[in-house]
């Protein structure tokens, strides 16, 4: 086995690339340096070893000599010491470097060996990616996308800050935690399908899901998801993720916004065939009536006249005279369907929606009650759509008594003044107003009923709305519900 001569190490030192300075252990002077340290640094052995620190390292506080004597006395009593020092070489070049002293024993004295080596280019990396880090940090902040990789089962292993804002939460509190958890069951099934099954080779693909954030609001989000693979580090599928429940809330009121208008295009046309209806209608009838009272004169000159057959004819004419009223009741009511407002006596619009009220209460022997206000209530109104919502409530609160025991079936309708309002209240003796239904009964357009055709609480509310009034409802005691509105006053000319 060949053993190096003691001249040998001194050759493989001096043959080292890393730079070796040695220095007394006891005074701290420089004894020698290597070739390596004498290159970087500039100076021969004979200019080095006199040398102290400030002719040798950067002119800084944490430089001082002081600094660097505690640092080779530590080394000293400790066996070994580092540091990060920034040298000065003889051109005035700084050299910042990653020093470590040892203690070593040789014979006759002890020394202390400093290795050093050049980190100012590991050190300007490090710097820049630490300012890029935070530059990428801030960006990231301010992003209204969220980045988060999850794992198969939904398990959060990154999030962005920006993401973890999106969630109402921090980012320490995120990690680990199930990110499918928090969505309803209809998107959690859809993304655990579409986690299984992607693979690295699969190209990105986008989701829509519904999610719980840690506050309890309910957000909708659209996002871009692929799977990445960052060495061992980072596995899983990148989730770019945004929150888009405003546009999702916007396209919903377009769409229920599209159904009113359709809505109420197939109830204009509804009014319109009622006019034509009646218009038609009204010509046959007066022939009919003609013909029958001709019938009649005729019979009366006849000494064997059957007197049954007379009189079921003059009750025939009745019948016809009164569809005749019911088809003027709908031209007068609906003929003037222009948007204008007049000033009207609420009082005199309910005398004339009752008759209608009663046309579908009486099959339901529904009792219809109206207190009318002892003096006139005028409003400014569009008279055909206050009457409308009259109607409409009427209608409802008969339909809900339609099954109930005859004595319950009961509408009271009571128009009153109060301060500078006038005030109508439609109360019926029903089941009343669900608990769960009182906050959201006029935020929806469509009735529940399956035969409805009126016109709804959502639009009986615009409408009361437009005619700078208000609407509400509530239920009464012992049972039953009464829907009230207000409409302002006004002075008649």
């Amino acid at each position: 086995m060949y053993l190096p001569k003691p001249h040998d190490f001194f050759t493989l030192i001096e043959a080292m690339p890393l730079c070796i300075i040695l220095h007394d252990a006891q005074n701290k002077e420089i004894l020698w340096a290597n070739t390596a340290a004498l290159d970087v640094l500039g100076f021969t052995l004979e200019e080095l070893t006199p040398l102290k620190a400030p002719d040798m390292t950067r002119d800084a506080p944490k430089y001082r000599r002081s600094v660097g004597l505690r640092w080779l006395e530590g080394a000293a009593r400790t066996g070994q010491r580092a540091i990060e020092w920034c040298y000065r070489s003889k051109q005035g070049v700084e050299i910042l470097s990653e020093a470590v002293a040892t203690l070593v024993h040789l014979d006759g004295r002890d020394v202390l060996m400093v290795q050093f080596r050049d980190i100012s280019r590991e050190d300007k990396v490090k710097r820049d990616l630490k300012r890029f880090e935070s530059r990428l940090k801030a960006f990231m902040q301010d992003l209204a996308e969220g980045v988060a990789v999850l794992g198969p089962e939904g398990d959060i292993r990154f999030i962005s800050d920006s993401g973890a804002h999106l969630l109402n939460s921090e980012e320490h509190t995120l990690i680990g935690e199930n990110f499918l958890s928090w969505c309803d069951d209809d998107s959690r099934r859809r993304l655990l399908q579409q986690l299984a099954s992607e693979t690295p080779e699969h190209a990105p693909f986008r989701v829509h899901y519904h999610l719980q954030r840690r506050d309890g609001e309910w957000r909708w989000h659209e996002a871009t998801c692929r799977f990445i693979e960052i060495e061992d580090d980072l596995v899983g599928h990148l989730l770019l993720f945004r929150d888009v429940t405003e546009q999702v809330r916007a396209e919903e009121a377009r769409r229920v916004s599209e159904q009113k208008l359709e809505y109420l295009a197939r109830y204009n046309a509804m009014g319109e065939m009622a006019v034509a209806i009646a218009h038609e209608l009204s010509q046959p009838l007066a022939a009919t009536r003609n013909f029958i009272e001709g019938a009649v004169i005729r019979l009366g000159k006849e000494s064997t006249t059957d007197q049954g057959v007379a009189w079921g004819l003059q009750n025939a004419v009745r019948q016809i005279e009164h569809a005749s009223l019911i088809i003027k009741s709908v031209r007068d009511y609906v003929v003037k369907l222009e948007q204008a407002e007049e000033l009207i006596d609420l009082n005199e619009l309910l005398r004339e929606t009752r008759y209608f009220i009663s046309l579908r209460a009486d099959p339901s022997l529904v009792r219809v009650e109206i207190v009318a206000s002892p003096a006139p209530l005028w409003v400014s109104c569009e008279k055909v759509l206050i009457g409308q919502v009259i109607l409409n409530l009427a209608f409802n609160a008969i339909e809900e008594m339609s099954d109930l025991s005859v004595e319950r079936r009961v509408l009271r309708i009571h128009a009153s003044r109060e301060n500078d309002v006038a005030l109508v209240r439609i109360e019926d003796c029903g089941r009343g107003i669900q608990a769960q239904a009182q906050e959201k009964l006029f935020d929806g357009f469509f009735s529940s009923k399956v035969s409805g055709n009126g016109i709804g609480l959502a639009l009986c509310k615009n409408i009361i709305g437009r005619h700078r009034g208000d609407i509400w409802a509530q239920n009464l005691e012992p049972c039953g519900a009464v829907f009230t509105f207000t409409l302002p006053l006004a002075t008649p000319a």
